[in-house]
């Protein structure tokens, strides 16, 4: 999963920031950012709860891949290359995956990568029952022919398994430490950095040291810090004072600020921004049930005013969730539902619900208040009331998947075709957990993985009608990420993902 990252709108202005942090530009700090052998970040908020890889998700993806090598890799272009395996292969029916290994690999407590030690990674992955762990959803097996082989056996071809493998499925730890079970606290991986557990304060910043000996090119920097800053002014602050090289900021407001003060923005456009309904069918809120309703919450909500109000303008207003350059977006449902409060109460009351619905959503510190207040305010203009109730951030993974709220406000990445069905379309995604499907939309879902590319981009197109139309989501916007950088370092955005990998910085030239 990606990132939680929005939070209160905060006005604080430049001047009174640096005043209060006792600096004036960018970089001048006595802190590790002012080390040029020490690479901080203000990382995701989501910290992990488990440091086991068959517990890594996209939220916490920084925090393993310091210390966790992935199968494969990803370029900041989305293209793959060789990690722990070297090559891959498909059979002809693409049910069998072949992967070569290295042979010259070693993990932190001395114990060797083999092909065993890849096989309970990816067995544990898939059955542990992680964040992520969907993304293994269709692995039946895996064999092990000789030390370096692996082959990944599936019930069905998985078209976005190699994206899967390098990422959260991808990271392979010591089994030395996971038959210990001492993995859980204690990291082994062969990555090119290990936790300074001394040097770390859960909730405050995690520490990570060169790896000696590191099989893998090194990284630039000699330490890293992942610092999982929740509030708002604190995750400006620390830029603006140099306490972080870094910062995926909250909110287009605190870009601004970091703008003015002179550092360097690194946009991408990939997070959509709305309102998950879970409850399609009605189970807990009948109402939801009924896809007038579902329209009506789509026609309240003034998409525009949302990206002028709480984007300055730094968004794209959307009514769909898949984004621009996949097979399933349709620029028809860019506008697909206007802004029309007297249609939205029109069909509330044909749906038999004149008086009003009521709905409770969860929320954490991080999210945007100028959001939840305005779409607060939109609803209720209409006769939908909507009760906000304050979650602990570790505690809402498990409140979203645990089916315990019908809808809620979440921002989460619109990634490639195969990657958004699983995670949002499928009768057994995790982000559906209240298991809302129709038999449409199931019989497309399972044609997916063995159609051709073509039929592939007409059934994604099918599904998009489907959730468009049918009022599966309130889409508000695909929101430009606001990720700024200090003079000090440079980076490379990742596509389809709101931070660079570690991977991809480095000091300035």
């Amino acid at each position: 999963m990606k990132p939680f990252r929005r939070r209160a709108v905060v006005a604080v202005s430049v001047a009174a920031v640096l005043a209060l942090a006792g600096c004036s530009a960018p970089g001048e700090s006595d802190s590790g950012a002012g080390d040029a052998s020490v690479l901080s970040l203000a990382a995701s908020p989501e910290e992990p709860t488990s440091w086991d890889p068959a517990q890594a998700g996209t939220g916490t993806a920084y925090y393993y891949q310091a210390v966790y090598d992935t199968l494969i890799r990803v370029q900041p272009d989305g293209s793959y290359i060789p990690n722990l395996a070297t090559e891959w292969t498909y059979d002809d029916a693409k049910t069998a995956l072949t992967m070569t290994l290295r042979d010259d690999v070693t993990f932190t407590d001395g114990s060797t990568l083999d092909s065993a030690v890849v096989a309970a990674n990816l067995q544990r992955f898939a059955g542990e029952g992680g964040s992520d762990s969907t993304m293994l959803a269709a692995l039946a097996s895996v064999d092990t022919p000789d030390a370096t082989t692996v082959v990944l056996n599936l019930s069905r071809p998985d078209p976005a398994l190699i994206y899967s493998l390098s990422n959260s499925a991808g990271f392979i730890g010591s089994l030395d430490a996971i038959e210990a079970g001492t993995i859980d606290t204690d990291p082994v991986g062969s990555g090119p950095y290990v936790l300074d557990a001394a040097a770390t304060t859960v909730g405050s910043v995690y520490t990570f040291d060169r790896t000696e000996d590191y099989w893998g090119e090194d990284l630039p920097y000699d330490s890293i810090e992942l610092q999982p800053i929740q509030d708002t002014a604190a995750r400006i602050n620390a830029l603006l004072s140099g306490e972080v090289n870094g910062a995926l900021l909250s909110n287009a407001s605190s870009g601004q600020e970091a703008e003015a003060a002179g550092f360097t923005h690194i946009p991408s456009e990939i997070d959509f921004h709305g309102i998950f309904i879970f409850d399609r069918e009605g189970a807990d809120v009948p109402a939801l049930g009924d896809e007038r309703v579902r329209q009506a919450m789509n026609h309240a909500i003034d998409r525009d005013l949302l990206v002028e109000q709480a984007m300055f303008g730094e968004a794209t207003a959307t009514d769909q969730i898949w984004a621009e350059g996949t097979l399933g977006f349709n620029e028809e449902y860019e506008d697909y539902y206007d802004f029309d409060p007297d249609e939205a109460r029109s069909l509330l009351a044909e749906a038999g619900y004149a008086d009003g619905v009521e709905l409770t959503m969860p929320v954490v510190s991080i999210f945007d208040n100028t959001v939840l207040t305005l779409t607060q305010q939109m609803l209720a203009d209409v006769g939908i009331t909507v009760t906000y109730v304050d979650v602990p951030i570790a505690d809402l993974f498990n409140a979203y998947t645990a089916g315990e709220y019908p809808s809620t406000f979440m921002q989460y990445s619109a990634g490639e075709d195969w990657v958004l069905i699983n995670d949002y379309i499928a009768a057994d995604a995790n982000w559906n957990p209240f298991g809302a499907s129709t038999p449409e939309s199931d019989a497309l879902v399972a044609e997916y993985p063995t159609a051709t590319t073509d039929r592939q981009a007409e059934i994604a197109q099918e599904l998009n009608t489907i959730v468009v139309e049918d009022a599966w989501f309130v889409p508000f916007y695909r929101a430009i990420q606001q990720l700024y950088i200090d003079d000090t370092v440079t980076t490379t955005p990742q596509v389809g993902e709101a931070n660079p990998t570690l991977y991809s910085w480095a000091p300035a030239a």
